[in-house]
C-alpha cells in the first residue's frame, strides 16, 4: 500500500520548523519530498542544541523525516540552473525566505509558473505577504506576543506566557498542509497552480477561535484565566490530597453528576444548575469544589469520576505521555533506522488511514547525504558533481 500523496513532489527550501513540520508531514502521507539546504551549515535547527545525538540534534530531528536532503548554492548560476531542474516536474515548493528574497532568486511565483505551468508555491513568512508588518520576520515568540495568545495564557497575576512549545510554528505548519493539499484538489479540476501565502501571525490569530469570538461578540478583552477556561466551569485543575489533576465538565449533565458525587447540598442550588449560572457565580462554586476535592486522592477521584463518567484525567509530565499504554496503543513514538544513531525514536504521526497509511521508512536526512543521489536522477554525470563539489555549488 501507498500513502495518499504518493506520485507527488515537493521541493522544501524551508527550513527551521513552520516549513519542515509542514513538508515532514506530506512526505508522512508519501510525498517525495526533497530538502535543499544551504552549503555551509544547513538548516538553522541542526545546530540548535543540546541534545545532540550522535551529532545530530534532536530538534532538527523532530520535523525531517521522510525527506532527501541535499545542499545547493543558491547563490551561484548553477545552483539556480538545478534548483529550475527541480522544480520543472515538481508539483509543490515551500519556502519562508525573507520576503522579496525568492524574486530576487528569479523564483518568484511568476518565474516559477513559467518553469511549471501547474507549479504550487507555498510562502511562509511571519505576518504574509501584505501589510506594514510584512517586512518582519517571523519568530514563533514574537507572534505569540503580537497575535493576543500570551496576553491569555499564564496565572491571573503572573507575567503573560507562552506556550511551551513553538506553537505558532506547528499550527503554521499545519494551515500550510491543508492549504497545500486544497490547491492540489483545485489543480486536480482545472489544471492551474497558484501560490498559498501563510503566515505566523494570520495562523495564530484564527487559532484563539472561541475567544478571539468572546471578544468580537461582546466587546470585552479576554483576560487570563491561569488553567480555568473562559465559557465553561468546573474545567481547570484542582489538588487533590496527593497532587494536582483536571476535572472538565462539558454540560450540566456532566455537573450535576458531579454535585451528586462530590455530596455537598449547596452545588444543587438552582444557581449552579446552568453553565451560564456557574459562570456568573464562579469564584464560589470552585471554592465549594476545591474544598472537596482536597479530602481524597488522585487515584480515588480517578475512580469515582471514571465510574460517574465526568471527564477527568491526570497531568503527565512528557515521559509519563510518551511511555503511556495509550501513546503505544496508537503507534506514537516510533523507532527509525539511522545511519549514525543507533536507536533512533520520533513521535509518530497522528495520521491514521485505513487504506493508504502512513509511513515513516525514511530518516531524517544528514546534511547533504542524498545530493549525489538526486544530481544523478536529474542526469547530471559523476564527474560534473565532483566539480560542484569542488567549485562549492553543492
Amino acid at each position: 500500500m501507498t500513502g495518499p500523496l504518493q506520485g507527488v513532489k515537493v521541493i522544501d527550501l524551508s527550513r527551521v520548523l513552520a516549513g519542515p513540520y509542514c513538508t515532514m508531514l506530506l512526505g508522512d502521507m508519501g510525498a517525495e519530498v526533497i530538502k535543499i539546504e544551504s552549503v555551509d551549515y544547513g538548516d538553522e535547527t541542526r545546530g540548535w542544541g543540546p541534545p545532540f545525538v550522535e551529532g545530530e540534534s534532536a530538534y532538527y530531528l523532530c520535523a525531517n523525516r521522510n525527506k532527501q536532503g541535499i545542499t545547493l548554492n543558491l547563490k551561484s548560476k548553477k545552483g539556480i540552473e538545478i534548483l529550475r531542474k527541480l522544480v520543472s516536474d515538481a508539483d509543490v515548493v515551500v519556502q519562508n525566505f525573507k520576503l522579496g528574497t525568492l524574486e530576487r532568486l528569479g523564483f518568484g511565483y511568476k518565474e516559477m509558473k513559467k518553469i511549471n505551468e501547474g507549479i504550487i508555491l507555498a510562502s511562509i513568512s511571519g505576518f504574509g505577504s501584505t501589510g506594514s508588518y510584512s517586512h518582519l520576520p517571523g519568530y514563533d515568540y514574537i507572534v505569540q506576543a503580537m497575535s493576543g495568545l500570551m496576553s491569555i495564557t499564564g496565572e491571573i497575576e503572573a507575567q503573560p506566557a507562552k506556550v511551551g512549545v513553538a506553537i505558532a510554528d506547528v499550527l503554521t505548519g499545519l494551515f500550510t498542509c491543508i492549504g497545500i493539499l486544497g490547491a492540489i484538489q483545485h489543480r486536480s479540476r482545472t489544471g492551474e497552480g497558484q501560490e498559498v501565502d501563510i503566515s505566523l501571525f494570520d495562523s495564530q490569530l484564527a487559532s484563539l477561535v472561541n475567544v478571539a469570538s468572546n471578544y468580537l461578540c461582546s466587546g470585552q478583552i479576554p483576560e487570563r484565566l491561569g488553567n480555568a477556561h473562559p465559557n465553561i466551569v468546573p474545567y481547570q485543575v484542582f489538588t487533590a490530597s496527593d497532587g494536582d489533576f483536571i476535572i472538565a465538565v462539558g454540560n450540566d449533565q456532566q455537573y450535576r453528576k458531579l454535585a451528586i458525587l462530590l455530596e455537598d447540598e449547596k452545588l444543587l442550588t438552582e444557581k449552579y444548575q446552568t453553565n451560564s449560572s456557574r459562570l456568573q457565580n464562579k469564584i464560589e462554586l470552585i471554592k465549594i469544589i476545591a474544598a472537596r476535592i482536597k479530602t481524597k486522592s488522585r487515584a480515588d477521584w480517578k475512580q469515582l469520576l471514571d465510574e460517574a463518567g465526568i471527564p477527568n484525567g491526570p497531568i503527565y509530565n512528557v515521559k509519563e505521555a510518551l511511555e503511556s499504554g495509550q501513546a503505544k496503543s496508537r503507534d506514537m513514538v516510533v523507532k527509525i533506522k539511522h545511519p549514525t544513531i543507533t536507536d533512533l525514536k520520533l513521535v509518530g504521526s497522528p495520521l491514521k488511514f485505513s487504506k493508504t497509511p502512513v509511513k515513516m521508512d525514511c530518516h531524517p536526512p544528514l546534511h547533504s547525504e542524498h545530493t549525489e543521489a538526486v544530481l544523478l536522477k536529474l542526469g547530471y554525470s559523476l564527474l560534473e558533481i565532483k566539480k560542484m563539489k569542488q567549485d562549492q555549488i553543492i
